[in-house]
């Protein structure tokens, strides 16, 4: 049994759900998380880490938990976003064999009940050819796909094979992009915007920026899509300042892949982290 097939079968009836646009399913995730959270939860696993039947079992923990999208990263040799314990866990899962193909598998495994957004890096899309690539992650009922190293400027090619296919080409910001380019990236955002909360790398912090309101207004006032904050929170109390600070969603990456890296049953580890960070966002009754 593959692993999309062991995912499905643990799935049981909710594995039937037939797939509309990974696009249109991406939007809904965030307007129905609005009535059991201030704000969407996106946790981040490493596909392949620890191994790719443990990553698929992992997402799966995290759908349980309370998860409303999964980020889902593709390994990779020479990341440029990523912080030292997510990069570590991507050296791992190539060590431990993960290839594309495996980490689609794992997509495939819980993509009927969230939508899956992929991040992977440049030359991961365009080496077997951008349709080839899009074919491939639309066949495992992914959503969407985040790729860090893809300018603005280069873009187009691969938002109009990603419209036609009906994924969804979700844009970065930083804390550093002009006005003029926000506003530009903001108007052919595709599912919603990744907002990056500091400078640097993925990895925790003890302080989310000072200006963590204002990056997040910023945003929000240059697109119609959802703004989703990232890079850097770590803890219930953190999801919900950038839920208060009018974030439509939330994405935690380095802390669950902590968990999983720091203990001997990484789906519990990870599962309760974000239990503990629905349960943080759930509002006041």
């Amino acid at each position: 049994m593959s692993i999309a097939d062991a995912g499905r079968s643990a799935a049981g009836s909710e594995a039937g759900v037939s797939r509309s646009s990974g696009t249109s399913r991406i939007a809904a995730a965030f307007a129905q998380a609005r009535p059991a959270k201030r704000a969407a939860l996106m946790p981040y696993l490493m596909g392949g880490f620890p191994t790719l039947e443990e990553s698929a079992r992992i997402g799966d923990a995290c759908v349980q938990a309370g998860a409303d999208l999964i980020e889902l990263g593709m390994p990779y040799s020479d990341p440029l976003a990523d912080g030292p314990v997510i990069h570590e866990a991507g050296t791992r899962a190539l060590a431990a064999g993960a290839t594309v193909g495996g980490v689609l598998e794992v997509a495939a495994s819980f993509s009927d009940r969230v939508p899956v957004v992929l991040m992977c890096y440049a030359n991961m899309v365009f080496a077997p050819g951008v349709d080839a690539f899009l074919d491939r992650l639309a066949r495992s009922g992914a959503s969407g796909l985040i790729v860090p190293d893809l300018p603005y400027g280069e873009a187009p090619e691969v938002l109009v094979a990603c419209d036609q296919r009906g994924l969804a080409l979700v844009p970065l910001v930083a804390p550093t992009t002009p006005d003029e380019r926000l506003a530009a990236i903001g108007g052919q955002a595709r599912g919603f915007v990744y907002t990056v909360s500091v400078v640097g790398t993925t990895g925790e912090r003890r302080v989310l920026g000072e200006h963590f309101a204002e990056i997040v207004a910023r945003a929000k006032a240059n697109t119609e899509v959802p703004v989703a904050l990232g890079f850097g929170i770590s803890s219930p109390e953190q999801a919900l300042q950038a839920a208060e600070a009018g974030a439509d969603g939330v994405i935690v990456g380095t802390r669950l892949v902590r968990a999983a890296a720091e203990s001997d049953r990484p789906a519990e580890a990870v599962g309760a982290v974000v239990e503990e960070l629905a349960a943080g966002l759930a509002p006041a009754r």
